[in-house]
């Protein structure tokens, strides 16, 4: 791929990529009855919802947008949602686009239960166990807003609630998701084996379509509750549908000293690619080693005004110089759905790479989109 003839920064998303993660997530639907979601909230590119479509069974949402993405773009599939609560306006639009409906709370439950005809209905469980550490992504610390206790649910279950739902794990494998599925069923097995409760959702976070996954603690998570409680599951995955099916091609466009060597790149992680700030996390990038790994070592950063816009420290066998073009693996999550025009930088230009080789431009951004965003 000759990536010195595209426009950067920018994006491309690999089909061929994407095909082997959906391949992987199609056969767990195969062998287990179990269906798969795509959650929005990581990899909102509708140009490959068709695709998709074609391997699992629908989206899942965090917003009426989303829910309308999911629904306009993907049609002859699931279309769920959930959200810590929802607006009367926007409630009333989601439940004719929505086949399930998760609540946080009786409380929202009961405020929007006249709306619900015809739609099966769940509540968000905090099961009060999380192996995820750090607290910004775990939705079971303490004062969490995410999920209703065992010490929440009424001695009788509302009529109208079908299902139960969790989302506890955050990139981990199977194992976790085993131990969780545990503690789910010796708190919330009173609920689960009442006649209403139809499905359960083990939500997101889970790395299926990662090299060193363990499928089969998977498949023993699902079987668990489908053979103990009769119940449909699902599992809303963003990360692992498209993982490693993208990448940030950017372009060096000045060196500088202040006690290291420092890059100024035209990709910014402030705006580009802003996990690297808010988990925080260290992108991979082609051909770079770990600072002094390599002969010559860098500092990246990008080309807004604040100071912190720093992807990285990096080590390469030659030294860099402006034109140079570098390239930023596992790209297609959590950067497009989180993009900013923060000092109007531009967004960057995507394009999509086919099975045959082909690199398609598929969209451009410019001071229009900047304006809109305003």
């Amino acid at each position: 791929m000759n990536i010195n003839n595209l426009k950067t920064p920018c994006y491309i998303f690999d089909e061929g990529k994407l095909i082997r993660n959906l391949e992987i997530l199609s056969g767990v639907e195969r062998a287990t009855g179990a269906k798969i979601l795509l959650a929005q909230k990581a990899f909102s590119m509708y140009a490959f919802y068709p695709l998709i479509g074609k391997y699992i069974s629908g989206t899942t949402a965090s917003s009426l947008n989303e829910a309308r993405l999911g629904h306009e773009e993907m049609p002859n599939s699931e279309t769920h949602i959930y959200a810590p609560a929802y607006s009367d306006s926007d409630f009333d639009e989601i439940v004719e686009i929505c086949g399930h409906v998760v609540f946080n709370s009786f409380s929202q439950w009961e405020r929007h239960k006249d709306k619900c005809a015809g739609i099966e209905c769940g509540i968000r469980i905090n099961p009060e166990y999380s192996e995820i550490e750090t607290d910004m992504y775990n939705p079971c610390f303490p004062g969490s807003r995410m999920g209703a206790k065992i010490s929440d649910f009424p001695e009788k279950l509302p009529e109208g609630i079908s299902g139960l739902h969790f989302h506890t794990m955050c990139e981990q494998n199977s194992d976790v998701l085993w131990r969780t599925v545990l503690e789910v069923d010796k708190k919330f097995g009173r609920i689960l084996s009442l006649p209403q409760i139809k499905w359960i959702n083990f939500g997101g976070g889970h790395h299926i379509t990662r090299g060193d996954y363990d499928i089969k603690t998977l498949i023993k998570s699902i079987e668990y509750m489908r053979g103990k409680y009769g119940l449909t599951v699902y599992l809303e995955p963003g990360e692992a549908v498209a993982l490693d099916a993208g990448c940030l091609v950017t372009e060096v466009m000045d060196i500088i000293k202040n006690g290291i060597d420092i890059a100024i790149v035209d990709a910014s992680a402030a705006c580009h690619m802003p996990d690297v700030l808010e988990m925080p996390y260290r992108p991979p990038l082609f051909g770079s080693g770990e600072p002094n790994e390599k002969k010559h070592t860098y500092r990246l950063g990008g080309p807004t005004c604040l100071a912190g816009d720093v992807i990285g420290d990096y080590s390469f066998d030659r030294p860099l110089k402006p034109g140079d073009r570098l390239v930023f693996g596992d790209m297609a999550i959590y950067t497009t759905v989180k993009n900013n025009t923060f000092n109007g930088i531009n967004l960057p230009t995507i394009y999509i790479k086919r099975q045959n080789g082909e690199i398609e431009l598929y969209k451009q951004f410019g001071y229009e989109d900047f304006k809109r965003r305003i």
